[in-house]
């Protein structure tokens, strides 16, 4: 049996009803309404408006993950750097190891440019012994980054890592980062073991 996730396992959960909006280019969500005083007030709380855009026009990604971390308390945080070649690759080979029982959070930085991000999630698969887990974590819509606010990061809910002897071992996860659109941005498989130590 896989421990592979099948692809419908890492669609992100949809909330009935919900119909994704209009899209608008920047300047259309600039001029928008620009008497009414919520949503001038909504705008800047999406930093539309501030500072000058950092949109590479060679880069066509509207989302670019910029590193992936793990926070543990007490504990320094191991911090990947997607910007470097071979670091997706490096994730999934080398196991991050996490002691049984610790309270740890992932977080993410990123960059957005071009148009407005709707809706990321963070979806997550993780399997063990033929048995699969899926969690999702909603990231949110962000305006492309500027001078005002280069880069984005989000820090995700508290985990606690399985304990005693049925929880430690090896886990395989596959993730992905995902918007309204459906347009993943960044998949990629990784694992971790847990252990009764850090080391």
């Amino acid at each position: 049996m896989s421990n592979a996730p099948h692809p419908d396992e890492l669609e992100p959960e949809h909330t009935e009803g919900f119909k994704v909006g209009e899209k608008k280019t920047m300047e259309e969500y600039q001029n928008l309404d620009a008497q009414d005083e919520s949503l001038k007030k909504w705008k800047e709380s999406l930093g539309i408006g501030s500072g000058t855009t950092l949109s590479d026009p060679n880069d066509p990604r509207k989302c670019i993950i910029l590193s992936l971390g793990l926070e543990v308390d007490g504990r320094p945080d191991i911090i990947i750097d997607l910007s470097k070649p071979g670091s997706l690759d490096d994730l999934n080979k080398h196991p991050f190891t996490i002691k049984e029982g610790a309270s740890f959070r992932m977080k993410a930085r990123f960059k957005v440019q071009h148009q407005i991000l709707s809706g990321m999630k963070y979806v997550q698969v993780v399997s063990r012994m033929g048995v699969k887990n899926k969690m999702q974590e909603m990231i949110g819509s962000y305006s492309p980054n500027t001078t005002d606010k280069p880069e984005y990061e989000k820090k995700f809910e508290s985990e606690t890592a399985p304990s005693g002897m049925i929880g430690r071992g090896h886990y395989e996860a596959v993730s992905k980062f995902v918007d309204d659109d459906s347009q993943t941005h960044l998949q990629f498989k990784w694992s971790f073991d847990i252990k009764k130590d850090w080391k």
